[in-house]
C-alpha cells in the first residue's frame, strides 16, 4: 500500500484481522458505509474496513466499511488534524511568556 512506509500500523493489527475484515464487510452489505452530502449512504462497493475511532480497538463496533473514496477522505481529514495538533504544541512550547526586552 502506498505512504505506509514508517508506519506500523499493520504490525498493530489483530492476526485474525482477515476474518475481522471479512465480517464486518458481510455485516454492512459490502456497501460503503459513509453518508453524501445529500444524506443517503454511498452507493459504491465497500473495499475497505476502516477503524471509526482512531487507535488500536479492533471490535466489531469500530469498525465501518467504506469504499476507497472515503476511506482516503476520511484518512486525510486525521492526519490533517493530527498535524495541526502537533503544530499547535510545538506552538505552545515555544510561545514567549514575556515580553522581548527590545518591545519594553
Amino acid at each position: 500500500m502506498p505512504n505506509w512506509e514508517g508506519s506500523d500500523r499493520r504490525s498493530r493489527l489483530p492476526a485474525d484481522w482477515p476474518k475481522r475484515r471479512l465480517r464486518v464487510l458481510r455485516r454492512d452489505g459490502g456497501q460503503c458505509t459513509a453518508l453524501t452530502e445529500a444524506g443517503g449512504r454511498c452507493i459504491s462497493t465497500a473495499t475497505d474496513v476502516d477503524h471509526v475511532r482512531p487507535g488500536d480497538d479492533h471490535s466489531d463496533s469500530n469498525l465501518t466499511s467504506l469504499c476507497s473514496y472515503h476511506h482516503r477522505i476520511k484518512s486525510s481529514r486525521e492526519g490533517a488534524a493530527a498535524l495541526a495538533a502537533k503544530r499547535r504544541a510545538i506552538e505552545r512550547k515555544f510561545r514567549r511568556t514575556e515580553q522581548h526586552p527590545g518591545l519594553l
